[in-house]
């Protein structure tokens, strides 16, 4: 099972406001501006690595080999092997509510009543309607079954892979035959293993010919102005300003304005080294651990040694497992 600690993402819009503002009379003059931007925050969340993305899941169905990527994607984080569990079927968690039994006709016109006026409106002018019988509106709740649903069975591994050329349709179909000791190169022909799964072309390839992946991946997400969404960390947003600014400095350096060269120079040793020691900060605050994961560390280093203990050993009294 996965762990993993998600942030919450946030627009840029704040720490650009705050670079204009700091800089306002570069950019009043007109100087510089901000059509660079988001080219640098790019930088800036690459140098950070995949930590800095947002963490997404879908469900990948696999059909000849192969399965079309989200537009979002950025990386692959998991991928996992699932099958199909025919149990019994289970009420989903969400309701649909409507004013007609069978949830998708709504009864508008004629009114059916059991008056027995044949026209229960006389039509005369000025009628306030009291002659109308009195209607109940009822609402109906409608809950949806699932007959079917998937387990993730295995973790499927990055190769390389040919599928097109090497994936045949008798070779899937006898896999249990070639599924044997190594060589490697002799376990699947065209890839590194049984397994394994490739990108390439926007596509997710695979060995097996059809099935369901269930892909947990790095995406980019953007907010309505179209920049990319930053973690909600200090750290990170401090190294996104503080490298914004070095950058727009050294913008300067390659332009004629009224301060010299030695001057602007100075201003941008200055912000280059506050950027390098934003990063080094946010570097640290990325890699710390959140309490859970301490929790299962510690677990994992006290029985780390279990598997060697004899069944029948008495002589440490009161071992038990420490989970």
């Amino acid at each position: 099972m996965s762990y993993y600690y998600k942030y919450n993402f946030i627009s840029p819009e704040p720490v650009y406001a705050t670079v204009k503002e700091e800089f306002k009379s570069y950019f009043d003059t007109g100087a510089v501006d901000d059509l660079m931007f988001p080219t640098y925050l790019d930088k800036c969340l690459r140098k950070l690595g995949r930590t800095t993305y947002v963490i997404s899941q879908e469900i990948l169905y696999i059909n000849d080999y192969q399965a079309r990527l989200p537009d979002n994607f950025f990386a692959v984080r998991e991928a996992w092997m699932c099958t199909a569990v025919n149990g019994f079927p289970y009420q989903q968690a969400n309701s649909f509510y409507s004013q007609a039994a069978t949830a998708t006709t709504i009864q508008v016109s004629p009114i059916t009543t059991d008056c027995p006026i044949p026209s229960p409106c006389c039509g005369n002018v000025g009628c306030d309607g009291s002659c109308m019988p009195e209607l109940v509106q009822t609402v109906y709740k409608t809950n949806n079954q699932t007959a079917v649903s998937y387990r993730r069975e295995y973790l499927l591994k990055p190769g390389n892979i040919s599928a097109q050329g090497n994936c045949g349709v008798d070779y899937t179909n006898n896999w249990e035959f070639y599924a044997q000791a190594p060589p490697i190169n002799e376990f699947t022909p065209g890839s590194s293993w049984y397994d394994s799964f490739d990108i390439r072309d926007n596509k997710f390839v695979t060995n097996f010919r059809n099935g369901v992946v269930h892909l947990l991946f790095y995406s980019t997400a953007y907010d309505p102005g179209g920049n990319q969404l930053i973690p909600d960390n200090y750290r990170i947003r401090e190294y996104i300003e503080a490298f914004i600014k070095y950058k727009v400095i050294e913008t300067l350096t390659n332009q004629v304005n009224d301060e010299t060269y030695n001057q602007l120079e100075r201003k941008m040793m200055n912000y280059k080294q506050q950027s390098e020691e934003a990063f080094i900060m946010a570097d640290i605050e990325i890699k710390k651990q959140d309490p859970w994961t301490k929790q299962r560390r510690i677990k994992n280093d006290l029985n780390r040694f279990n598997m060697y203990e004899l069944p029948n050993r008495t002589s440490r009294y009161g071992w038990r497992r420490n989970n």
